[in-house]
């Protein structure tokens, strides 16, 4: 259950609670809202495309496959998936899973009943019945969320094929693309060279010299900001920026397959990504922190992302020193900095984004996104940083059912801050019912460009 609150933090809330819900960053499906299909079963839905569930599964020694993962579609057992979940969720208990499923379940859903193993069947039962329903569409869905505006993550080769279906639809929902081009940046990526070759055919570009492969990246962005993408994605493990005086020999030794200066070519294009937001405009979002697949058998046999991600400390300061001392003092870049390194949040990030002119902190990310990892947030970057060099909230999710619930959390726990400051005398009620919305909705919306 979400925590009850009162006094001062209970107005704030009130006072935002029902906003718009400004949606920045995220992995929905966009298909999802092209097509305007009904969700299959509860399982697809609750379950298969929810990290943090499988993996506090998997730890508990549930075999991904019997959750569904790296099953066919038509050879799953939903019902079975789904009492699986239900006869483990007390493993859920002191999670943020725990409060965004029952905020689903309750809220969302309409289903009162509690989730447990004797109930699961009815629960499955009500699901289904509810996602048969053309007002649980997912058209209609994100109209009753009241979304202003939601953002999905598509690599650079994608065709974006589906927001141009959601565009010619008629349907007033704003769903805009962003651009991921991990693929084509990193040479460490799987199938890097075939990645460029086939970026090169799209946009009719020579990608065997550098300058084609600049021109390719410039077209790609182009197209994504015509689709009304505001917005750039990058991956990262740690920071690691730096200027190569010849990237054009160095990427001919790529193409060529030798990968030994491969990090420096990577860290040498972050800055070329800084440099081309500044040209076209769109907002720069660096994810570092987090050591990618790091269970060996999960990634040979279920792929990527499956939950074997774990974070590692980095180093904001030095690994971003070349990118800021090139760009940093032009304020027609934003740059959003997301970590899962708690700790660099007042020794490292609330002093850079304090004093840089690009930087903006991303709010508290994956791992962090709870009740308490927003509170220690908002301990650690606001003496330093201010309200107005934060980026606001993105719920960075794969379940569009959590959306609501996400962002719901995050308000609670925005009145809980601020109910705190008033409560030191550093401010006034007013003041604080000012700050409420623009953390709430405002931010996201000015710091990502995308309008009122």
């Amino acid at each position: 259950m979400v925590r009850q609150l009162s006094g001062v933090a209970a107005t704030l809330y009130e006072a935002v609670k029902d906003a718009p819900i400004v949606s920045p960053h995220g992995h929905c499906d966009p298909a999802w809202f092209a097509h305007n299909a009904a969700f299959s079963d509860p399982a697809e839905l609750l379950v298969i495309p929810d990290h943090y569930v499988f993996r506090m599964l998997y730890s508990q020694g549930i075999s991904l496959r019997d959750l569904g993962i790296g099953v066919p579609t038509a050879e799953r057992d939903a019902r079975r998936i789904f009492q699986i979940f239900a006869d483990h969720w007390h493993l859920f208990l002191g999670t943020p899973s725990h409060g965004w499923m029952t905020y689903v379940l309750e809220n969302t859903i309409g289903c009162d009943i509690p989730l447990g193993p004797d109930t699961a069947p009815a629960i499955y039962d009500h699901i289904d019945d509810w996602l048969k329903d053309p007002a649980h569409c997912p058209r209609a869905l994100f109209d009753r969320f009241n979304i202003d505006v939601l953002a999905t993550t598509d690599g650079a080769l994608d065709p974006l094929n589906d927001h141009e279906t959601i565009r010619q639809s008629g349907w007033q929902g704003r769903v805009v693309p962003t651009f991921r081009p991990d693929a084509v940046l990193d040479p460490n990526s799987p199938d890097w060279g075939d990645a460029v070759a086939q970026m090169g055919r799209i946009t009719g570009q020579d990608v065997q010299g550098f300058a084609g492969y600049l021109e390719a990246l410039r077209i790609r962005r182009a197209a994504f900001k015509a689709m009304g993408a505001t917005a750039t994605d990058h991956a990262i493990e740690v920071p690691n920026t730096c200027w190569l005086d010849a990237p054009a020999a160095v990427y001919d030794q790529l193409v060529a397959g030798d990968m030994t200066h491969a990090d420096a070519f990577h860290g040498h294009m972050l800055i070329e990504m800084a440099q081309m937001s500044i040209e076209d405009g769109l907002v720069m979002q660096l994810h570092a922190g987090s050591r990618r697949n790091t269970n060996h058998a999960v990634l040979d046999g279920f792929g990527r992302d499956k939950g074997a991600d774990i974070p590692i400390a980095v180093d904001w300061v030095r690994g971003l020193e070349p990118l800021l001392n090139r760009v940093g003092n032009n304020p027609a870049l934003t740059l959003i900095l997301f970590t899962l390194d708690e700790t660099t949040y007042a020794r490292e990030l609330a002093p850079m984004a304090g004093h840089w002119p690009c930087l903006r902190i991303g709010p508290p990310w994956w791992f962090h996104d709870s009740a308490a990892g927003i509170a220690r947030y908002f301990d650690q970057v606001v003496e330093t940083a201010g309200y107005w060099n934060l980026a606001g909230f993105n719920d960075d999710t794969r379940a569009f059912l959590s959306i609501p619930a996400r962002h719901d959390l995050w308000r609670r726990a925005v009145g809980l801050h601020l109910a705190e400051q008033v409560g030191r005398g550093y401010f006034s009620v007013t003041t604080a019912e000012e700050l409420a919305h623009l953390l709430a909705t405002d931010l996201a919306r000015t710091t990502y460009r995308l309008g009122a």
